[in-house]
């Protein structure tokens, strides 16, 4: 196990913070760990049918380029993971659903940070807004699942949480 000595620096974002520790290490030598504190996360894959599921495409700066990915977004303080699903679904389609299921849970850089995305499936979607977040959302997509296979395999997805979900629900095969 590794101690932390002290905090060397810190930066304070908006929604997160990064530290630069000294540690020791295991085998007692000292070294350095970079540590970012964020916010949990919750994303959904909604089904508009048992072949079609909606995708949003957005602008990711650090990409410099739109990518296509399932709903998502950082959990509110207080907020639990199920309900930031529904939120971020509705935010970001216009879309409610009548039946969420846990899909799972992950850590997606666990060697610097302790951020926990929780996945999420939604069905029996009801459209209750024809808003979204224009902020965030260039489009709404409806994709079917051989769409989905086919863009998959073309590269065209690079979000990881959204390979992940897609891969653990089996609905690349």
């Amino acid at each position: 196990m590794e101690k932390k000595i002290r905090t060397i620096a810190t930066l304070n974002a908006h929604s997160f913070s990064v530290s630069l520790d000294d540690v020791l290490l295991k085998n007692g030598a000292s070294g350095r760990r970079i540590r970012i504190d964020h916010p949990e996360a919750a994303a959904i894959v909604p089904f508009v049918s048992e072949e079609y599921v909606l995708m949003v495409r957005q602008f990711r700066y650090a990409l410099g380029k739109e990518t296509l990915e399932i709903p998502a977004g950082k959990m509110d303080p207080g907020e639990k993971p199920e309900e930031c699903a529904r939120r971020e679904l509705l935010e970001e389609t216009g879309f409610a659903a009548d039946l969420v299921q846990p899909v799972l849970t992950y850590a997606p850089a666990i060697g610097y940070s302790n951020e926990l995305i929780h996945v999420f499936s939604a069905r029996q979607l009801r459209k209750i807004s024809a808003e979204v977040d224009e902020r965030e959302i260039s489009s709404v997509e409806r994709v079917s699942l051989d769409q989905l296979r086919d863009i998959v395999r073309k590269g065209l997805i690079e979000d990881g949480k959204t390979l992940l979900a897609f891969s653990f629900m089996g609905l690349l095969q």
